[in-house]
């Protein structure tokens, strides 16, 4: 199963993939540089359809848990400052995504979208510090019945050109649910509340709509 957001480009690069191969067939006389052309363009068209594939996850719902938004390794833990809705101190996760990883963007937790917004920005590598503050982006927050406001962050990096989110104000969402896609590399930011309790560590990889990345501290 391939992610709607990359019908479009699966379809020509097809097209463009058997056009080249038709053409190298016809005029390419050299057996060798025929056979390495004809694998190179066979090649980008799986890379292609291996980065907008959407296999199906299996979410356990749960109110009191956090699953993670995307595929990827977590690269940051600690304790942050966010500037932009919270105003206040909070447990910052990320998830990094190579461009190998799966890419869409599922809700982190069930609830009503309470805010949603794109910020235009940089390209800064996506690991940068100031990348969650500079790229490309665009914050959510859902407020969770059992855990309250929860915000995560699509982040562009410099390999990632377009995000798309679905979320908008007042959807009620389902936890692991599709909830946006972003092209080519990047990360996620997570920021929960100072006394939650977290089910990751650094370095870990996480499996978007599976992974619990986070619990309520009971």
């Amino acid at each position: 199963m391939f992610h709607k957001e990359g019908h479009k480009i699966i379809i020509v690069t097809f097209i463009a993939v058997v056009t080249g191969i038709l053409l190298t067939d016809h005029f390419v006389a050299i057996p060798w540089l025929r056979l390495s052309l004809t694998i190179v363009l066979l090649l980008l068209l799986i890379l292609i359809l291996q980065f907008f594939r959407n296999p199906k996850r299996h979410t356990q719902i749960d109110e009191s848990a956090v699953v993670s938004p995307v595929d990827g390794k977590v690269v940051v833990i600690e304790e942050v400052f966010e500037k932009e809705y919270f105003k206040d101190k909070r447990i910052q996760i990320s998830v990094f995504m190579s461009p190998i990883n799966v890419h869409v963007t599922r809700y982190p937790t069930s609830g009503e979208v309470i805010y949603s917004k794109y910020h235009p920005g940089k390209y800064l590598v996506a690991w940068h510090p100031k990348a969650s503050e500079e790229n490309e982006r665009t914050t959510v927050v859902i407020n969770n019945a059992s855990m309250g406001d929860i915000l995560y962050r699509q982040i562009a990096g410099a390999m990632a050109k377009r995000i798309v989110n679905y979320a908008k104000p007042r959807d009620q969402v389902i936890q692991g649910s599709d909830s946006g896609f972003i092209k080519f590399g990047s990360r996620v930011d997570v920021f929960l509340a100072l006394d939650t309790k977290i089910e990751v560590h650094l370095g870990q990889k996480v499996k978007g709509g599976e992974s619990v990345i986070a619990k309520m501290n009971e």
